[in-house]
């Protein structure tokens, strides 16, 4: 792994710093400019990974559309019980957080691997052979659709959680960290952030809330 990798830049800091503020009745559709509810749909532009607020109507003109300039990012997040990814693998990729998650990432060409840190989104180097290696015993993997969808790994503590998770949302947990993040160890109130984090995800994709993230 190429920890040293830069972080994946662009219009994306403004996006994580939108994502993890709470939501506010002014936002507005960014075609055509109507008010949103708190809960509304976001599209994805795939070349810079930019995220665009939209309403209902602007956003299912996008449904289904297929080598676009813009995705419509699924809404809910899905399960993968029985997951496999060995201890020893997952140390292999030598992540200096044990959260990270997996796309394909269609302009690049390639899987690639982010994982959440202080200074937003970082890229670490993923392997052909790794991913193949992963998607060989979880074929589930396959069902992800390239770029607004990714692969969400939680091994904190305890945690030992998988899912295919909708982009917007692994964007948002970049941004809690980003937001609250303090000193070396992370501080409590970024880790109580996780827990009602993969709450939400838990709940998206139908599972009991049972295995909150624990500090390690």
């Amino acid at each position: 792994m190429d920890n040293d990798s830069p972080n994946v830049g662009g219009g994306m800091i403004a996006t994580l710093r939108r994502l993890a503020q709470p939501p506010v009745a002014a936002e507005r559709c960014e075609w055509c400019s109507v008010g949103l509810a708190p809960a509304h749909r976001h599209l994805l532009e795939v070349a810079n990974r930019r995220i665009i607020c939209a309403c209902d109507g602007c956003a299912l003109r996008f449904e289904g559309v297929i080598g676009g300039r813009f995705k419509l990012i699924p809404r809910e997040a899905r399960a993968l019980p029985g997951f496999l990814l060995a201890d020893a693998q997952w140390e292999s990729f030598a992540l200096p957080i044990n959260l990270a998650f997996f796309f394909q990432n269609s302009a690049a060409g390639k899987v690639t691997a982010l994982y959440p840190s202080p200074a937003g989104a970082t890229e670490s180097l993923l392997t052909l052979k790794s991913w193949n290696v992963l998607l060989a015993a979880n074929p589930a993997l396959s069902e992800m659709e390239p770029d607004v969808e990714a692969l969400l790994v939680n091994r904190v503590g305890s945690a030992r959680e998988y899912f295919i998770a909708p982009m917007d949302r692994c964007y948002e947990l970049v941004g809690l960290i980003r937001k609250y993040w303090r000193g070396f160890s992370g501080g409590e109130p970024v880790w109580g952030e996780m827990e009602k984090f993969f709450g939400r995800v838990r709940e998206s994709a139908g599972v009991p809330g049972a295995g909150e993230v624990c500090h390690a």
